[in-house]
């Protein structure tokens, strides 16, 4: 299993990426934003965390112009999986690979805690080790984290079973953070290989830190 990590300026959760698929086994290696090009053994490609130029203009605004987004996009509309974390979430938004778009938080402050998620659909590589319905602990940590579609784009998110993972408390109540439209925190595309959520499974992957649920969510991508 070879995951590879793009690494853009201001980016700041690649390593913390890398020694969470290091941890199940995975291969990874990181990608520099000039690169034009894709490692040809890539089973998996994450857009990781961070603040990537700045977060100037939008968040991901600038990033989805760099070098080495045609050779993600191409890569995605080829089928191959690319999972955006956080700042990676905004990014993917920014280049068209997922659906809505990323606002400020509806408070205006950056939240940064650990925070519980239900499990919508689980029809998905990503989720397929968790049960629908099921409650998980991850943190969470951004300041444009408020998650945003139209009516007529809810709609078909929730037609195709596009929504991933909402926001609730440990009894799977919802529990919005941010202000993100039916409490969404996770989505992917209608091919079910492109996935974006704003919470950080890799900074759960060992109790020590607070919650090990992340291992359960990454694992879904190690065939």
């Amino acid at each position: 299993m070879k995951v590879s990590i793009l690494q853009f300026p201001g980016t700041n959760c690649e390593y913390d990426t890398q020694h969470a698929f290091k941890e199940l086994g995975a291969e990874t290696e990181i990608i520099w934003h000039k690169s034009e090009t894709i490692p040809a053994d890539t089973n998996l490609l994450v857009v990781a965390g961070g603040f990537s130029y700045g977060d100037y203009l939008r968040s991901g605004a600038i990033a989805r112009f760099s070098p080495v987004m045609k050779a993600v996009i191409a890569y995605a509309k080829n089928g191959g999986k690319v999972l955006g974390i956080c700042n990676g979430f905004q990014v993917l938004t920014e280049a068209g690979l997922l659906p809505g778009a990323l606002k400020r938080n509806e408070n205006l402050h950056f939240i940064s805690k650990h925070h519980h998620l239900k499990v919508i659909n689980n029809d998905n590589v990503f989720l397929e080790k968790l049960e629908n319905n099921s409650v998980v602990n991850i943190p969470i940590a951004h300041h444009d984290g408020n998650y945003f579609i139209d009516s007529d784009g809810l709609q078909e998110l929730e037609s195709n079973n596009q929504i991933l993972l909402k926001y609730t408390d440990a009894n799977g109540e919802i529990r919005n953070p941010n202000g993100s439209v039916e409490s969404i925190a996770g989505v992917c595309n209608k091919d079910k290989n492109v996935f974006g959520l704003m919470p950080h499974p890799e900074r759960a992957m060992e109790l020590i830190l607070g919650s090990d649920d992340g291992v359960a969510m990454l694992q879904g991508f190690l065939k």
